[in-house]
Formats: C-alpha cells, structure tokens, sequence
C-alpha cells in the first residue's frame, strides 16, 4: 500500500493506493457507518461492506441530480442521521461526487470517507475534495470544496470495471503525464499493454503517480483559483461535448485533449510532434482523438463553463509535454477551433 497525504484548510486527507475493502472498518471512526453506494457495486461487491446502513442509488451521469440528492437527505432523515454520523461513498466518481456533496450539506456538514471502485474516480473524482451534482443540464454546476477523511484505491474492485469505463481513467491518467510529468507520459508508452491488461504493478505505480501530481496541485491550490486549473486540460472542450453528444467522461476529454493540443500548436507554443505525440499515444489506447459533434451546441455549453469570465475562459495549454500553462482565451478564439470556416 502506498499513502498520500492531501492538506487542506480543515484537515488532512489521506489517499491509500492498493488498500483493501476489507480492511475499511479499521479507518472509521464510528460503530455503524451509513454508506452511500450504487446498485452495481453493491452487487458486486456489497458483501464486503462492514456493518451499516446502506443507501443505494442507480446508476450514470442522468441519476447525479438533485433529484438523487434528495433523496439520499431523505434517507438520513429517516435514519436519524445526526452530526455525529459518518458517511462513506463506495462506487464511482458519480457515487463519490454525491456522498461528498450530501456528507458537506447535511446538517451542515459530517463527516465522510471514499472507496474508490474505478480507475477514472481512483485517479480523479475521489482525490481533490470536489464534491457536486448536475444541473439544468449542465455538469458538476452545483457543489462545493471539501476534502473527504480518507480515500481507499481498492485495485481489486477494477476487476469488474467495463473495459471503456477504465479507458476513461486511462484517459486523465494520459492528462497528468500532458500537463506535468514527461516521464509518466514515456512510461505510459512503454507498458500500454500492461496498462490495458490491468498488470497490478503498472496500475498501481499510475494510479500513485497520477495521485501524487493531482495532490501536489490541489494542496498549492485547493480552491481553483491558479495552479488547480491546470487539471482541466482537455475538459473545457471535454466536458462540453460530452454534455452535447453523451459520450464517456473520458473519451469527451481524450478528444478535447486533442482540440487543446492544436491549439496550443496554432499558438506557436507547443512543437507540433508534441501534439502529434499525444494524438497518438491517445489513439493507442483505444480512446477517440476525434468525435462529430453540433459547434453550436459545444459552443453554447462552453458559455456556461465555470472558468469563464465574460467573453473570456481560463483555459489550459502545454508548452511542451510534462508542462502546462493557464492563459485567458477569448471564446471566439475557441469558436474559430471548434468550427473553422
């Protein structure tokens, strides 16, 4: 098992890479914890859960609603939830994104935990302390910053990860070597059947090195406001044409890597082999470099994005691999990207 420690203004976050979930009642600090899961996982995986109460909510991006959220404030209620309840999320980013959001909310807030069920969650979602639901159709537009006490990487639950599930983690792992370590993009090269065959060693070493990158990031900036927007890379484009055309997390933000690569190239700061380079390692593991999508459609959802700032977006570019940049982009530099005359 390996450990990372995230700081925040509150308190530490502790992130174990290769823990177990059999072993998650030695991290709770309550007799019977409420967990917070989905019907997938809590088949696959419910009978390892210590003793509790379970709150189980579907599946997919459409169920990260209010509508779920009320739900599960319901289901405290019910269970006479107090201040001294502690919350654990085991699923998916969409489970984690939630429980947190509840866990942050409920009586104005208690305490809570992840286990991280896929790769894409493992290496993203449940690291950071963003915490948030859907609304109005439009992504992660509610929620707010708090770290959760602990998250458990739990490799073995990625055994029952669909394949194009663990491409989208694959995905933010092929980000983090973009924007901020050449040598995790070189290895991610050099072991990509390894990578796709879920080689516990090569997974492990890319879930830690991909959680120790977004660590470093988040404790410079735990609230997005400099540093922390350099993990955005290919989600300004990613995440509007995932809204647009609902296609995975990953492969939105794999294809809006690329849009982001070029753009960087038409600026005359990324070399274009670079470019090429990460279209290329991209397309290697499966994941789209490009997707047919409505311009008018992204265009619009891309005005909605919460990097935005008037006509203007803070948007992410690399001037090499293993570097990235912020620079404030007007959105009609990015209409020019996505729908060239």
């Amino acid at each position: 098992m390996k450990v990372v420690n995230i700081k925040s203004q509150a308190h530490e976050s502790v992130i174990m890479i290769g823990e177990n979930l059999d072993n998650l009642g030695k991290y709770i600090p309550v007799e019977r914890p409420i967990i917070i899961t989905d019907t997938n996982v809590r088949q696959c995986w419910g009978k390892y859960f210590p003793p509790g109460d379970v709150i189980t909510i579907g599946t997919g991006e459409k169920i990260k609603t209010f509508d779920t959220v009320r739900y599960i404030y319901e289901q405290l209620l019910k269970l006479e939830a107090d201040r001294s309840s502690f919350i654990i999320g085991i699923g998916g980013g969409i489970v984690c994104d939630i429980a947190g959001f509840v866990a942050s909310t409920y009586m104005r807030g208690v305490r809570f935990g992840f286990v991280s069920s896929t790769l894409l969650s493992q290496v993203d979602a449940s690291v950071g302390g963003k915490n948030g639901f859907n609304f109005g159709g439009y992504k992660n537009i509610v929620g707010v910053f708090n770290q959760p006490e602990f998250v458990i990487c739990d490799l073995n639950l990625l055994k029952t990860v669909p394949q194009k599930e663990i491409l989208s983690g694959l995905a933010e792992i092929i980000k983090h070597g973009a924007i901020a370590d050449k040598s995790l993009f070189i290895f991610l090269e050099e072991n990509r059947d390894q990578a796709l065959a879920l080689d516990l060693a090569v997974i492990e070493k890319l879930v830690y090195d991909s959680v120790v990158i977004k660590s470093e990031i988040v404790n410079q900036d735990e609230k997005e406001k400099g540093q922390r927007r350099k993990l955005n890379f290919g989600h300004t484009f990613g995440h509007a044409i995932e809204k647009t055309t609902k296609v995975r997390h990953g492969e939105a933000v794999s294809a809006g890597m690329v849009l982001a690569s070029e753009l960087a190239v038409k600026k005359a700061a990324l070399a274009e082999k670079d470019s090429n380079r990460i279209a290329d390692l991209l397309g290697k593991y499966g994941l789209p470099v490009r997707l047919e999508y409505d311009c008018h459609a992204v265009l619009e959802t891309l005005k909605m994005d919460k990097k935005r700032e008037g006509d203007r977006i803070y948007f992410v570019l690399l001037s090499e691999i293993g570097n990235a940049y912020v620079e404030e982009i007007a959105i009609k530099e990015l209409e020019a990207l996505i729908n060239p005359p």
